[in-house]
């Protein structure tokens, strides 16, 4: 889109009209062409009643909250091929120190996955109605040139990899520091190992729906290869991510994941 098509788009929603064709969901993602094949893509996610608060469902340390909460849409960016610009966390109580907990595991999740200290978080509260359960909304958006957006780039012969267990509550006490739970920091890291064409976290439907998503995005079928895991069970705040990739990437991606890796189905025509 050149700068006067910007300026169109501009004036085409201040009159109230429709950006047909420039805004468009892919998977979980919002994706807004801009000009020169860039594009805008924004992830967004919404935590209810875990927390330490006295009504929450399921009780969860307030820093590890905000640490799950961004991974997310974080992990969802990231995953696309996109560079993350900004993140945002919406809050449905104070900024008291249940808060201040939650934004502090916010950060530290950006700088754990190699954002730095300093990247930019903004965000609201409620400080207004009194309310006794934790609720938190977060939103990451990034930037991404069409060569390098993966969604769709699976090949005919990959192999479909698991990075990471598929865990949620209640059934799992899921913390922060698991070894069984794929680390952000992995996932930007794969970013540069060649042979590596999707990625796709898990989220509440199981690593085999996302493994249907990525052949589906790619015109290709799958086959599931014998493995330990249960396909069918929630990866929770994407503890685990699949992955499509050649044979030869495999050897190059093991090293460089802490989780378990299982290999859980290849692509083909």
């Amino acid at each position: 889109m050149k700068t006067h098509h910007i300026k169109d788009l501009y004036f085409t929603l201040k009159s109230g009209g429709a950006a047909s064709g420039r805004i468009s969901s892919v998977r979980d993602l919002t994706k807004i062409d801009l000009h020169d094949n860039y594009s805008l893509i924004i992830a967004v996610d919404s935590d209810g009643g875990i927390g330490p608060r006295p009504a929450d469902t399921v009780k969860c340390p307030a820093y590890d909250l905000g640490r799950f909460a961004i991974r997310v849409p974080l992990l969802e960016v990231l995953a696309s091929g996109a560079i993350p610009m900004a993140a945002w966390d919406m809050l449905t109580l104070p900024m008291d120190e249940t808060g201040k907990e939650i934004l502090r595991g916010v950060k530290e999740e950006l700088a754990l996955a190699g954002l730095g200290e300093n990247f930019h978080v903004s965000g609201s509260t409620e400080d207004n109605v009194p309310t006794n359960m934790t609720g938190v909304g977060t939103c990451v958006a990034g930037l991404v040139h069409s060569q390098d957006f993966r969604p769709g780039s699976s090949q005919s012969a990959d192999l479909i990899v698991c990075l990471g267990i598929p865990k949620s509550a209640p059934e799992y006490n899921v913390t922060v520091d698991d070894p069984e739970i794929l680390p952000s920091s992995d996932l930007l890291n794969l970013g540069t190992v060649e042979g590596i064409h999707d990625i796709l976290p898990v989220g509440s439907h199981g690593p085999l729906f996302e493994m249907e998503q990525i052949a589906l995005s790619a015109g290709l079928k799958f086959k599931i290869v014998k493995n330990p895991l249960h396909l069918n069970k929630s990866g929770g705040p994407s503890t685990c991510a699949v992955i499509s990739l050649t044979e030869a990437a495999l050897e190059h991606v093991r090293p460089l994941v802490k989780a378990p890796v299982h290999v859980i189905g290849k692509l083909h025509t």
